[in-house]
């Protein structure tokens, strides 16, 4: 029995050994991978390999950036979303940029190549030196601007003189007049109208 435990003991030594010499053989101090007793040079470590893949990323061409819509309109826009103007209700202001954004990401282009400027979008009337406390620059309808007016609508159609606009509410067609807009008009209360019947204003 104590002979059997010797060689055992011997054998599992010796075995060992050989296992630990296989491994020194198959793994190198770099990680590189021998194969039939010669290192595979060609066998990258995943460092060579995240290179390479930054590699083929920087020889990809970029996209081609896209081409920003309606510039004409873009100092005027970011003037408003920079301050409330005067005489204006806080409220009022913020839809307005809102109602700004939509439209110049769906109809900024056209507008632009129909000849729709700054004014026509964003315009108010100017304010007296001294206003009269009750003065609302947004019930001069004739100098506010197209964007002042939507309050939530939406443009589905646009033309050079026109705009069409509907409330997705009540479904109220509205056309607003770009040119020969009367200047006594309640605007507010006017896109207030909860009428189904088409209206040009």
């Amino acid at each position: 029995m104590g002979a059997y435990r010797k060689f055992s003991v011997t054998w599992r030594r010796e075995n060992a050994r050989e296992t630990l010499g296989a491994l020194d053989a198959l793994v190198g101090v770099d990680g590189r991978f021998a194969l039939g007793g010669q290192t595979a040079e060609g066998a990258p470590k995943v460092s060579k390999i995240e290179t390479m893949a930054g590699a083929n990323a920087e020889c990809t061409p970029p996209k081609p950036p896209k081409p920003p819509k309606a510039l004409r309109y873009q100092r005027t826009f970011s003037a408003l979303e920079a301050r409330c103007p005067d005489h204006v209700p806080v409220g009022r202001w913020q839809q307005a940029v809102e109602d700004g954004k939509r439209f110049l990401a769906k109809w900024g282009e056209q507008a632009e190549g129909l000849g729709w400027d700054s004014r026509d979008l964003f315009g108010l009337h100017a304010p007296p030196e001294r206003p009269h406390p009750s003065y609302r620059r947004l019930s001069r309808y004739d100098a506010t601007g197209l964007c002042w007016l939507l309050q939530g609508k939406e443009v589905i159609a646009l033309t050079a003189d026109t705009a069409t606009i509907r409330n997705p509410v009540t479904g109220t067609i509205t056309t607003y007049r770009r040119f020969d807009k009367p200047a006594a008009l309640d605007c507010e209360s006017y896109f207030k109208c909860d009428s189904n019947a088409p209206q040009t204003i």
